[in-house]
């Protein structure tokens, strides 16, 4: 690898000391278009909230494709700004490609607001792809991630700090696959770390770390997100941790049972939340814990009367904390391991 990134980690302003990133929410969407195809072409109906409605969009009663555009860059600093001023100190966007990625936008606003911002890289989910990025080889696929953290992402000189979030889908497809074999030699010759957007069924994250192990993947640097909206039984949860994978609960803050996009899905709330993370960390995982939120819909933006990007320090670290959670275990899971995860090797 690059020996300028050995032991750094790689922002949209350029390189930072490990010791610099302080408290990290490891997965966000700071700008992007998380549409499906098929809303593409449909009014952006949602994109103005109108706050009668709010909780209905949120609900589902409401059909609003313009809440899934976060495009606006002012709007995004001052969300961030916000979340600074709640304890936070750095946003890792997973937007990648396929998910309109915009790092000129997030570079300025670092720059406005002073957060670490890290972008990711590489395809999000099969159907969110064109006709070019399905007929990649492995290779080509392979070097468009290692260009986007060593040279620039998508046209630009703004270099990503992390693969991912790769997507997956289920059932699992053959793009997919590829674009998981051809991150994982890109995580081998950048020393990055991945995060993975597993398919919305049950299984699907073991089928995807019992693929990536044999292939080469570093499962302690190997990120499975969305283990809220996933695995809901003890039997997977443990044979997951059990693999080296970090597991990342990271839909903090969405506090209604109804998921849009599995309805068979009875979200957990925050509490629930945190009574998963207490039995991983009495297992003996701690190290293997990232919490996040996710936030892709205007609907959890303050401005838009959401919870924010700052939800997790202004609400949910207090939780844990009157929930028995120690000093140590917070500052792992908040700093340390996002720390070791983002530092390139």
């Amino acid at each position: 690898m690059a020996e300028d990134l050995k032991g750094k980690i790689q922002t949209v302003t350029g390189l930072i000391a490990p010791d610099a990133l302080g408290p990290t929410l490891m997965h966000e969407h700071l700008l992007c278009d998380i549409r499906p195809p098929v809303y593409r072409d449909l009014e952006t109906y949602g994109y103005d909230i109108p706050m009668e409605e709010r909780w209905a969009i949120d609900y589902g009663e409401v059909d609003a494709p313009g809440n899934l555009i976060l495009d606006n860059v002012d709007q995004a600093i001052s969300e961030v700004r916000a979340m600074l001023a709640e304890g936070g100190r750095s946003i890792v966007d997973a937007s990648c490609g396929g998910l309109n990625p915009d790092p000129t936008g997030l570079k300025a606003i670092a720059e406005a607001t002073g957060a670490n911002i890290i972008l990711g890289c590489g395809y999000y989910v099969n159907d969110y792809q064109d006709e070019e990025t399905a007929a990649k080889s492995q290779d080509t696929l392979t070097a468009d991630m290692v260009g986007q953290i060593r040279d620039g992402a998508w046209g630009t000189s703004v270099r990503a700090g992390i693969i991912g979030e790769i997507g997956c889908q289920s059932p699992w497809t053959d793009l997919e696959r590829r674009v998981m074999a051809a991150a994982i030699v890109a995580q081998q010759e950048t020393g990055a770390a991945m995060t993975i957007h597993p398919g919305r069924e049950a299984d699907q994250p073991q089928e995807v770390v019992d693929f990536a192990g044999p292939a080469g993947a570093d499962m302690s640097r190997f990120v499975i997100s969305h283990i809220d909206r996933t695995i809901f039984d003890e039997d997977r949860l443990f044979r997951l941790a059990d693999s080296g994978a970090v597991l990342e609960w990271d839909l903090f803050g969405q506090e209604t049972s109804y998921y849009k996009w599995n309805e068979e899905v009875d979200m957990p709330n925050d509490a629930l939340r945190l009574k998963a993370l207490r039995k991983l960390i009495d297992r003996g995982h701690l190290d293997q814990i990232l919490i996040s939120q996710d936030i892709c819909y205007r609907t959890r933006l303050k401005q838009c009367g959401g919870h924010g990007y700052g939800h997790i320090f202004r609400n949910v670290l207090p939780m844990m904390r009157r929930r028995g959670f120690s000093e140590n275990e917070i500052q792992t899971i908040v700093v340390e391991t996002p720390k070791r995860l983002l530092t390139f090797v």
